[in-house]
């Protein structure tokens, strides 16, 4: 593992924490005081320096303008209920950039900088991690191609970075969303299941159009037949049908989501009855006319859980039941709330303290 004292840690002269309001943090708006970078160059990475949050420099000509290898990841850290701060998963997310990295034609990247190198930079901006209810500091790791030449080939250069901000919930209100049946985010072998930018460049047309229409966001379905449930714009999706929570089932063009991984885990630890499969648009549509549909939901990093009230189809939308207090996605939000914050035991060992 890295020793974290060998990072070269260039600390900023004057804080921009005064810039922070708790009670009105947007998300992607305002950033800590310091980001991580390291390079990747003559066949190996170098070592990572922490140094304060500010502009890069780049060629006009940068590879990945141009032909976008460009990867990232987004997690959390979060205050403990003994006022110290611990991070979501990281090693699950350094296993899933990776595999990002390996689908895009990229360098993966050792575990002592991903993970190592996130834990200073967090220790650095301890202070920017928020402890109002719902709050936390979200972590953006990302990696680019930074070759100056026009050509498609891999790069033979990188630069890996990861910058912070403090957040509160992504989505305040219950979503109206819809299936998408016209465009397409990914297909059968392509690279829908790597968080790759290309990815959510292309999905801003049908999403923006879908805003236009009142939803939030879209129910993406597959390249083929328009009928199978992928997942959501910035989340995967779960349902509840007739009691078992049922989600669309991994593929080359679904992302692994670390948040849907974990719902999945408590459930069963809950004794919940589970399936990962397919899931056409039909059946969620009449599960909700015979009154099987009792939940339906979005899971991810930004959204952790954000319970959906309207599913449009075909033209139609549809109100689903009003969501109980003892709902299983209230109480699994509850539940990953409660561990995240240090207030109720941690079996899996999810969190990483930040120190230690």
């Amino acid at each position: 593992m890295l020793d974290t004292f060998a990072i070269d840690i260039e600390p900023v002269i004057t804080s921009r924490i005064g810039e922070m309001d708790p009670d009105r943090l947007e998300f992607g708006k305002l950033f800590a005081d310091h980001m991580l970078t390291a390079e990747y160059a003559d066949g190996e990475w170098q070592a990572p320096r922490i140094r304060p949050y500010g502009p890069l420099s780049i060629s006009p000509a940068t590879s990945a303008l141009h032909y976008g290898q460009a990867i990232f990841e987004g997690q959390k850290a979060y205050r403990q209920a003994d006022g110290s701060v611990a991070i979501f998963r990281p090693q699950a997310n350094w296993q899933r950039f990776n595999h990002s990295a390996e689908r895009m034609a990229m360098p993966t990247i050792p575990e002592d900088i991903f993970v190592q190198g996130m834990r200073e930079l967090v220790r650095q901006d301890a202070s920017w991690v928020p402890s109002r209810p719902g709050s936390s500091l979200y972590l953006r790791p990302y990696m680019f191609a930074t070759d100056g030449f026009l050509g498609v080939r891999p790069s033979a250069t990188y630069h890996f970075g990861i910058i912070t901000c403090p957040v509160s919930a992504f989505f305040g209100q219950p979503l109206r969303v819809r299936f998408e049946q016209k465009y397409v985010r990914a297909a059968a072998g392509g690279a829908g299941y790597a968080k790759n930018a290309g990815n959510y460049g292309a999905a801003m047309l049908p999403s923006s159009l879908a805003q236009r229409e009142g939803y939030h966001q879209l129910l993406w379905t597959d390249a083929s037949e328009h009928q199978y449930v992928e997942e959501s714009g910035a989340m995967n999706v779960m349902f509840v049908i007739d009691g078992v929570l049922v989600t669309p089932a991994l593929s080359t063009s679904i992302l692994d989501g670390i948040t849907r991984r974990s719902v999945l885990e408590l459930a069963r630890d809950w004794g919940m009855p589970t399936e990962e499969r397919r899931v056409s648009s039909r059946e969620i549509v009449a599960a909700l006319g015979q009154g099987k549909l009792q939940e339906a939901f979005g899971v991810g990093t930004a959204a952790t859980i954000a319970p959906i009230a309207i599913i449009g189809h075909e033209g139609h939308d549809y109100t689903l039941p009003e969501v109980p207090a003892d709902a299983f996605s209230r109480r699994v939000g509850a539940a990953l709330e409660a561990i995240r914050t240090g207030q109720a035991p941690d079996p899996h060992h999810w969190m990483v303290p930040v120190q230690g």
